[in-house]
């Protein structure tokens, strides 16, 4: 295959482990940058990460080579370049190298999902490949203040990279002790579990290693193997300490040097080795992780078989009901069906727990996104995530990434103040945007954006909007989610274009059937909270019956079902057909079904005998229906024929008996009813400060 195509003949299995692979160490540059962004903003070096980044560029350009895929293999190998300039320098990146190395990042990103979209991959972008190379050419060493003497053996000198010696110097700069702690394995000590792996880990616990290296010795009782490691560290422990916390005699333990002094002075120059991080990569161990990627498409099919298991599994139980009306003894049968149950729910849960991923990879690009806006807006803002170990199944999150961004983006744009703005108002100029989740139960989780700016003002958003003053939470939260309302006057990079939360309440509500609320006091700040469905592939859902058709409602959707005391329904004149429904002490909008769908002529409706109560941000609607079904599992699909897709049906169903079933969105035919006009009636909810 030419090394030009990278659309060619690669081999589906191959690239597939690829585009996995790739996505692991873009996710782990990302990361590492942001880790040495401040560090590196206040000239402080940071080899460690450095290096880590380095790697994970060289692996990069390694793979891609092998794909064929010339634009990131050109892209990765100046970011290498960069980084191993920035290596030999102490792991100090020149001034806006961070911003280069982003946007690198971000290039490789973009033509690998080409890649895997099987679409042209871009050229490298010519400016970006020219900016590398400009800045990897003036990449220098800085002067650092004098440290004082540091005699190393030249032989273990010899085999210190820049970065090591500098992080030696440091620690004597520091008040820190540089210590050679020197562990030669026996027999003796592996039988009383004293290894160099488990010297290791103990030391690590008192001191920053540094280096370890191995050495040839000649044979004796103290080193039967003629192997001994000499480990080199930092620490403010005295020797006592270090030789008690890792079990060795104190004669093993060597103080280098104490207190503060300049650059390491060797007592016989060595060549420096400029291709030390070549090496170790090449010789760097394998590490085996427990785990395998699955791809989503997978997992679908195997929702899809559990859905034909569920389908047959209702087909058994109709066939046993007809029997059982026979009059045959199926006592057996059910026990049977019984077990059967019991193992599909099993089964149901570990095909969710492989769906499921962690809420924080969900938010691992944020603080990129917060970067971006810190430097378009001028502004300071600090980012808090607590993801905790909250999970949520995969479509859940693609769908909820692009709501977080939204509310990020208007918290850092619209919500925080200007710094000199802040400062007047008594806050510290620094502000903060906080994203917080915690499971509520088995079936939601709860997302909230919290930010300490100034507020909403409902007073301008009412002005510009032509609407009246909004008085609570809830009303305020329906005027921003209007579609094309803005409080911009000029559309900026990331505002001004009218769309934003009307987007949010479509994902959070429509699409989802999650809930979203709002909380904001002027000069204080604000919070959106989110309640989303852990999942919407698999779901309990209740059947039920109107006009003839039917449909099918998640369980978790319905705050009760009731039986309709005629006496108890009233219909006012002039409600357009609404007739309300009296239940414990308030009047609820009492909405025919089969009436909204068109399944009945509205001229003879009549009052059906069973209502579906939906309760969402403290306003009650009561849905009327004629028969329930039964409680049953299902799992949806959604319906992607704009002819039947619609506001308020969240997807399609099969029963086991070949017909599709409308699943219905209690919730969003309630926002759709509400977005037309429902009955003015008095709602306990929150009021908006003033």
């Amino acid at each position: 295959m030419s090394r030009g195509d990278p659309n060619g003949a690669i081999r589906g299995e191959f690239l597939e482990a690829y585009l996995g692979e790739v996505d692991e160490l873009l996710n782990s540059a990302n990361g590492l940058l942001l880790a040495i962004d401040a560090p590196q903003r206040n000239r402080e070096p940071t080899p460690r990460q450095v290096r880590d980044l380095f790697r994970a560029m060289h692996t990069v350009k390694g793979l891609s080579a092998m794909v064929g895929v010339e634009p990131v293999v050109s892209l990765a190998h100046r970011a290498e370049a960069l980084l191993r300039s920035a290596d030999r320098s102490g792991g100090l990146l020149r001034p806006g190298a961070v911003d280069l190395l982003l946007q690198a990042v971000r290039a490789i990103e973009q033509r690998v999902r080409a890649l895997g979209q099987q679409k042209p991959v871009p050229a490298a972008p010519a400016a970006l490949l020219d900016a590398l190379d400009a800045i990897e050419e003036g990449v220098v060493p800085e002067p650092r203040a004098a440290p004082a003497a540091l005699v190393l053996d030249p032989a273990l000198d010899a085999k210190l990279a820049p970065f090591e010696r500098q992080a030696l110097a440091r620690g004597v700069r520091d008040g820190k002790r540089v210590v050679c702690v020197r562990f030669a394995p026996a027999p003796a000590l592996a039988a009383e579990g004293v290894t160099i792996n488990s010297v290791r880990e103990r030391l690590g616990s008192v001191a920053e290693i540094v280096k370890v290296v191995p050495v040839s010795v000649p044979r004796s009782d103290a080193a039967p193997a003629g192997l001994s490691f000499v480990l080199l560290v930092i620490t403010p422990a005295d020797d006592a300490s270090i030789a008690s916390s890792v079990g060795l005699d104190p004669s093993a333990i060597e103080c280098l040097a104490e207190g503060a002094a300049p650059a390491v002075v060797v007592a016989q120059e060595a060549p420096e080795r400029a291709s030390s991080l070549d090496d170790e990569i090449a010789d760097e161990e394998l590490v085996h992780r427990n785990f395998v990627r699955v791809e989503v498409d997978r997992l679908d099919d195997t929702i899809t078989e559990l859905a034909q298991l569920a389908v047959s599994r209702a087909a058994l139980g109709r066939e046993i009901a007809k029997l059982a009306a026979k009059g045959v003894d199926v006592r057996d049968l059910n026990a049977v069906t019984r077990d059967q149950d019991r193992k599909a729910r099993a089964l149901r849960a570990a095909i969710l727990r492989l769906r499921m991923v962690p809420v924080g990879d969900v938010f691992e690009r944020v603080p990129l996104i917060v970067r971006g806006l810190r430097r378009s807006t001028g502004k300071s803002v600090r980012l808090e995530i607590e993801a905790g170990r909250a999970e949520l199944d995969k479509a859940v999150a693609d769908r909820i990434f692009p709501v977080i961004v939204h509310l990020v983006r208007n918290a850092v744009d619209h919500a925080i103040e200007a710094p000199d703005a802040r400062v007047a108002a008594g806050k510290p100029t620094e502000g903060l945007v906080r994203i917080t989740c915690r499971s509520r139960g088995n079936a939601q989780l709860e997302l909230q954006v919290t930010d300490d700016g100034g507020g909403v003002n409902a007073a301008e958003l009412a002005r510009r909007a032509g609407r009246p003053l909004p008085t609570t939470n809830a009303a305020l939260l329906q005027l921003l989610c209007r579609p094309g309302l803005s409080t911009r006057d000029e559309v900026t990079d990331t505002s001004g274009r009218g769309m934003g939360m009307d987007i949010v309440r479509q994902v959070v509500v429509d699409q989802l059937g999650g809930e979203l609320t709002l909380e904001t006091t002027p000069g204080v700040g604000t919070t959106f909270a989110l309640r989303v469905p852990l999942t919407i592939s698999i779901v309990d859902a209740f059947a039920f019956e109107c006009g003839a058709q039917r449909f099918l409602v998640p369980l978790s959707t319905v705050d009760a079902i009731v039986e309709i005391d005629p006496a108890a329904v009233v219909s006012p004149p002039g409600r357009g057909g609404l007739a309300l429904l009296s239940r414990r002490g308030e009047s609820l909008p009492l909405v025919q079904l089969d009436v909204l769908f068109g399944l009945e002529d509205p001229r003879t409706i009549r009052t059906r005998p069973k209502a579906m109560i939906v309760r969402r941000e403290d306003v009650a609607l009561a849905f009327a229906f004629d028969r329930m079904l039964g409680q049953m599992e299902i799992v949806v699909r959604p319906l992607t024929d704009p002819l039947v897709n619609m506001r308020g049906i969240a997807g399609a169903a099969d029963l086991g008996d070949g017909q599709p079933t409308l699943v219905v969105d209690l919730y969003a035919l309630g926002a759709r009813l509400a977005d037309s006009g429902l009955p003015d009636r008095p709602t306990p909810d929150r009021t908006v400060p003033a």
